[in-house]
């Protein structure tokens, strides 16, 4: 399984053996570094995928190095398709959460590397640039990890046309609507929400007057100020801490980066904003930013994409969501993340492509072999219908919140599953002391 992004060490310093050993868990573990048999070494297939590993969202990419080593180690022996062995390269490049640089990469892999598929994850900063460069140069693309609406509408996608070449799985803004309502009406508050929505994809795809959650809210009975745009990596939240004190707003909710969410929540214990119920996307998703927050990380709440409690297995590894993240903590010291998930379902998603396709060095073949996808993967279903639209389909998605163990470790409880009633409940909602 050729190895195009690093040497005997992962991106993350993490050694290749121990990685394979725990992340595959129960499933037998076939030497990495395996000489593949000489009717594979003739038949290549590339895939390129592009992530965050540095810069401000390189929390999302925080798993890539344990995964794609899991893949390799699985695909070290080739993969079978059309009576003949494969062998299969990962080539990754860094889009160092930088839009333009994810482009870049993109073109990289395609023009240089001549990958036969590519897969991205991480929020539209990744997902888009990535997937608008294999549009133009017709390769084939699946990508994940960012809300549908910002993915589609924010490449400027048309429903009746939809792309060609370019396809994702992930959730929507309607599910982090009903995941949010589902959690706020499950206690009581003035229904008075503070909106916190930055100058970016994901921004202004939630604060949408007509697509994003004003409408929604105001439907269910809550009133949403949103103060406007602010920049990325903002050092100064006054402005919208006073407007929310003005309106009394008992709940915050947004799409924040990590850091300028420790910004304004540091800013609005300094200024007396205590709200009851602080549920905001993308900055709240991970264990190492709740406790750098301290104490005033307990109770914060957010949308739940997937979780070791989630009742889906792997059909690559044969690993449940409890088995894969057991591995994922044992591999790399680390705890287990929320993207772990779908990063894996990246990857068990494109090598099913990969065994379908009828001819792996036609690009039209990978791309049938994706629109025909029916598969059960590690975060629910995946396949492609033309609901909500061509490119799209959607994955289950529940909500929940940071909570204090005696131990002074912090456990995401989902305290919420209408929206999803095959995941399991943890535990009830608290307001903010």
């Amino acid at each position: 399984m050729a190895d195009r992004t690093n040497g005997t060490r992962s991106e993350h310093g993490i050694s290749r053996r121990t990685l394979v050993k725990a992340g595959l868990g129960a499933i037998a573990a076939p030497a990495v570094l395996r000489v593949l048999p000489a009717d594979a070494q003739s038949n290549v297939i590339k895939i390129g995928h592009v992530g965050p590993r540095t810069g401000p969202l390189a929390g999302f990419g925080e798993a890539n190095a344990f995964i794609h080593e899991q893949v390799r180690g699985i695909l070290s022996k080739g993969l079978s398709n059309g009576g003949k062995t494969w062998q299969v390269q990962i080539i990754s490049k860094d889009s160092q959460s930088s839009g333009s640089r994810a482009a870049e990469v993109a073109s990289e892999l395609i023009l240089s590397d001549k990958v036969n598929l590519v897969v991205a994850d991480s929020t539209p900063d990744t997902t888009n640039p990535v997937a608008d460069q294999c549009e133009v140069n017709e390769v084939p693309c699946i990508t994940t990890n960012c809300p549908w609406q910002p993915y589609f509408f924010g490449r400027k996608g048309d429903p009746k046309k939809g792309f060609t070449w370019t396809y994702h799985f992930f959730w929507g803004l309607e599910d982090v609507i009903a995941s949010f309502l589902a959690l706020w009406d499950s206690a009581p508050t003035n229904k008075v929400v503070g909106g916190l929505f930055p100058n970016d994809a994901d921004g202004n795809a939630w604060g949408d007057p007509k697509l994003g959650l004003p409408p929604a809210l105001a439907k269910a009975g809550y009133k949403l100020h949103d103060p406007g745009r602010y920049q990325l990596m903002n050092n100064d939240f006054t402005s919208q801490i006073t407007a929310f004190k003005n309106i009394k707003a008992e709940i915050v909710t947004g799409n924040m980066i990590p850091p300028d969410f420790a910004t304004f929540w540091s800013q609005a214990a300094q200024q007396g904003f205590r709200p009851k119920i602080v549920t905001i996307g993308k900055a709240l998703l991970f264990p190492s930013v709740i406790e750098s927050l301290g104490a005033r990380g307990d109770g914060l709440t957010s949308e739940i994409w997937w979780t070791p409690h989630h009742p889906f297995k792997s059909s690559l590894t044969g690993q449940s969501a409890r088995e894969l993240t057991d591995a994922y903590v044992k591999a790399t010291n680390r705890p287990w993340t929320q993207p772990i998930g779908f990063q894996h379902a990246l990857f068990e998603v494109a090598i099913d492509v990969l065994k379908r396709a009828k001819n792996l060095q036609d690009p039209k073949s990978i791309l049938e072999a994706i629109t025909t996808t029916k598969y059960n993967s590690i975060v629910g279903p995946v396949q492609w219908t033309g609901q909500p639209v061509k490119n799209v389909t959607k994955t289950p998605l529940v909500a929940g919140q940071w909570q204090r163990q005696a131990n002074g470790k912090y456990d995401l409880v989902i305290t919420t599953n209408k929206p999803a009633p095959e995941i399991p409940v943890g535990g009830k909602l608290k307001l903010l002391s």
